[in-house]
């Protein structure tokens, strides 16, 4: 790393952690992984000693929880993402940000290593805060292998990391932070669960290569329709595509 993009990375980092938002979604998102794997793990020890069959899981892996958990903790990761740019368009201070480093893809590019790092660092927790509260709930339903358990922390992690960038590069080319999370939205949730809905089988392989759906294969570990790896590249190749956007944006407009 060379030292005007050094200086621009520690000026990225300064600007997140200085402001109180920052630290407000961290806790949101804290509460939301508590929360969500608290309330996985119930389900999978009621379905397993009700007189209902149909919900009976077995017994589950505590990471498998805390992947499920992942679902709704991400918007709060999304957040962070979104605002490390958006922020500064509402407030006017990217004047400021580009005069002082006025090459827009090496304010982009320090921006998506600060956002990347921050988001696996608070992937890291948010999968170790699951982990803790599900493994108790869970009882004799859940189990926690060591070498497992941490490769899926790690899992999380990487996609809450590629999310958050993914969310930074569509914030810095849409600038509206309400804008951003509607498109979010669509992109991760709404519009595959569209195609997905009618079960049929072309809808389906368009659906499988947006990035919720692939993040979600390289969580699982699936083979098919394609391998991890391959849901993991797909979801890169989005974050990467967001943020080739966002550069784009940032230099046809002005700020």
């Amino acid at each position: 790393m060379n030292g005007s993009l050094r200086g621009a990375v520690a000026a990225e980092w300064t600007k997140l952690s200085s402001v109180r938002s920052t630290w407000w979604t961290v806790l949101a998102g804290l509460l939301l992984m508590a929360a969500s794997a608290g309330q996985l793990a119930i389900y999978v020890a009621n379905g397993n000693t009700n007189d209902d069959l149909t919900d009976n899981a077995g017994v589950v892996t505590v990471g498998s929880v805390v992947i499920d958990a992942v679902e709704l903790t991400q918007y709060a990761v999304l957040a962070l993402g979104l605002l490390a740019v958006t922020a500064e368009f509402t407030s006017g201070t990217i004047r400021t940000t580009l005069q002082c480093t006025p090459s827009r893809g090496r304010v982009l590019l320090a921006k998506a290593v600060v956002a990347g790092a921050v988001t696996f660092v608070l992937g890291l927790l948010l999968g170790g805060v699951g982990t803790v509260v599900a493994r108790p709930v869970l009882g004799e339903w859940g189990t926690a292998p060591a070498a497992d358990t941490i490769g899926d922390i790690v899992a999380v992690a990487t996609y809450l990391a590629l999310v958050g960038v993914l969310a930074l590069g569509l914030g810095a080319a849409l600038r509206s932070a309400v804008l951003t999370i509607i498109v979010l939205l669509a992109t991760l949730m709404i519009v595959p669960l569209s195609l997905q809905e009618p079960d049929i089988a072309v809808l389906n392989r368009i659906a499988d290569v947006f990035p919720g759906v692939a993040g979600g294969h390289f969580l699982a570990g699936d083979t098919d329709p394609y391998p991890g790896a391959v849901g993991l590249l797909l979801l890169a190749g989005w974050a990467a595509a967001a943020l080739l956007l966002g550069r784009a944006a940032l230099r046809r407009r002005d700020a």
